[in-house]
């Protein structure tokens, strides 16, 4: 029988919540889709794909509109199958067998998985209780460890919290390891280094369209670097990563700045409604809810009770995240948002007994 190297044998596959239920605020998607009439302008330009051709290897034109929308030179973007398979390239990129890779707690979980799968030594450095990055311990661990890598995510998933430019400076600049900066969110705060990566020749920044723009469903996320991290990325990764229906979907989307401008203040809205929604029940019930103050499209709340919450809001159709003792809840709808916060609000009150 053919063994499986120790790397693999004991992985299990991403297991995300599947079936059918009214409301999902589980997975930080947009809840705003598509109007009739750019649905109709990506029907026309699908009707002149040529679906037996590869894609363009290089993404040029999702590349342009997303530099356009973003201020940045095209030259210095890579474009992959979502954020995902960005970390993956860049970690088997600029990472060999033995290096260390910091990461944090807590933090998106897929940043230690692509670490082990290229074998290298993935340090964990704590938060402080209040969930905040400490940036002089993880600057002291790096120049320590000699670590090759950092990546951490700013704004945090899954905490919502946002660390300041000024301390990613101070981080970046004081480390000789490639950091890597996951701004997914950053959409919906106002501390992004995007304006600045040129100034750095450690730093890659990662953005999705899965999140503010909506566009979870085609897989589209970018890396933005010094033209010279950029052009290790466009050899390192697979000649067609990105396939063309997702490349002519971006393409559209992006000539609609707009658009992604008024989708991201409706989602600050509904995460500004929701957030105040939880916070009064949290000041009702203050021994039982602690929710932190969001920079995301979503509220993270600490909560002794958070399992038995989940499965209460999941019997009524309500699919939030549970992650331990804490909870993430996505900005929805009105409706969705009421709905949530009316269910939490039932269980605090026993209702549910």
């Amino acid at each position: 029988m053919f063994s499986l190297n120790e790397k693999v044998q004991n992985l299990t596959p991403y297991d995300p919540i599947t079936g059918q239920y009214p409301i999902r605020l589980d997975a930080n998607e947009s809840f705003i889709t598509l109007s009739k009439e750019m649905k109709q302008e990506l029907a026309e330009e699908l009707q002149s794909t040529h679906f037996n051709r590869y894609p363009d290897p290089f993404a040029a034109e999702v590349r342009a509109g997303f530099a356009a929308f973003y201020g940045v030179p095209a030259e210095c973007v890579m474009a992959g199958n979502g954020s995902d398979e960005v970390i993956s390239v860049l970690m088997n990129a600029f990472l060999q067998k033995g290096d260390t890779v910091i990461t944090l707690e807590r933090d998106f979980s897929m940043y230690s998985f692509y670490a082990s799968i290229v074998e290298c030594n993935n340090i964990v450095v704590p938060k402080k209780d209040n969930f905040s990055i400490d940036v002089d311990r993880l600057i002291e661990t790096a120049n320590r460890e000699n670590a090759r890598m950092i990546v951490f995510s700013n704004p945090c998933n899954p905490t919502s919290l946002v660390l300041c430019r000024d301390e990613v400076r101070r981080l970046i600049t004081s480390v000789q390891s490639l950091v890597v900066l996951d701004e997914a969110y950053m959409d919906f705060s106002s501390e992004s280094l995007l304006s600045e990566f040129s100034e750095y020749d450690n730093l890659l920044i990662l953005k999705t369209c899965s999140k503010a723009i909506g566009m979870a469903a085609v897989r589209l996320g970018f890396a933005v670097g010094q033209k010279r991290l950029i052009d290790v990325l466009q050899a390192v990764k697979s000649p067609y990563n990105v396939n063309t229906l997702t490349q002519t979907v971006g393409t559209v989307i992006f000539s609609h700045p707009e658009y992604i401008r008024t989708s991201i203040q409706r989602i600050l809205e509904s995460r500004d409604d929701l957030y105040k929604a939880v916070l009064k029940l949290a000041e009702a019930f203050p021994e039982r809810l602690t929710p932190v103050k969001p920079d995301t499209n979503f509220v993270y709340v600490k909560s002794a009770e958070s399992r038995a919450i989940f499965a209460y809001l999941k019997e009524k159709g309500v699919i939030v995240r549970c992650m331990g003792d804490c909870l993430r809840i996505t900005a929805g709808r009105n409706y969705e948002n009421e709905a949530v916060t009316e269910h939490l609000e039932a269980y605090l009150k026993g209702e549910s007994r």
